[in-house]
């Protein structure tokens, strides 16, 4: 049981983090459509809407209905998921996804975008821009697969594999 109470913690407070920077973002930093603020040489802060998905793809007029639905049915079958597994790594992998997922969705509701802010960049070479929900659930599928990578198929009372 305290494995799925810590998977359903880690989705409140990546959700919290997720919702409470992009709350500074729009009302605290004073960033607008953009401007820059540097943070590192390879990190900057940028305000970004996204009307999409990834790289914003699917942005458009009705979009937003679509992706809160489909969005909503996939974090309930991760709850679900979370509820059912009896591993650590999973329940927190699981977690972070649905907590960076939840943050997400209640953009879209709010605003009809997703705000995003991080921009990491090495010279001319910059990754898209991405919050802080995003990186809960890019960790949280990195973790899921070196768990799938690493575990050791089960094995029979018998000792057979199966």
């Amino acid at each position: 049981m305290s494995k799925r109470i810590a998977g359903l913690a880690l989705a409140a407070l990546v959700f919290a983090a997720d919702q409470g920077s992009k709350y500074w973002v729009l009302h605290g930093a004073g960033l607008r459509d953009g401007h820059v603020l540097v943070l590192l040489p390879v990190l900057n802060f940028v305000l970004v809407w996204n009307h999409g998905i990834t790289f914003g793809m699917l942005a458009g007029a009705g979009a937003t209905v679509l992706l809160v639905g489909i969005t909503s049915a996939v974090i309930a079958s991760l709850l679900v998921w979370l509820w059912r597994s009896r591993n650590w790594l999973t329940c927190l992998a699981v977690g972070a996804i649905a907590g960076g997922a939840s943050g997400n969705v209640l953009d879209r509701l709010r605003h009809g975008a997703v705000v995003d802010f991080i921009q990491a960049h090495i010279g001319g070479w910059s990754w898209y821009v991405f919050n802080v929900g995003d990186a809960a659930i890019v960790c949280g599928v990195a973790a899921l697969m070196l768990e799938s990578l690493f575990q050791r198929p089960p094995v029979a009372p018998n000792g057979a594999r199966r």
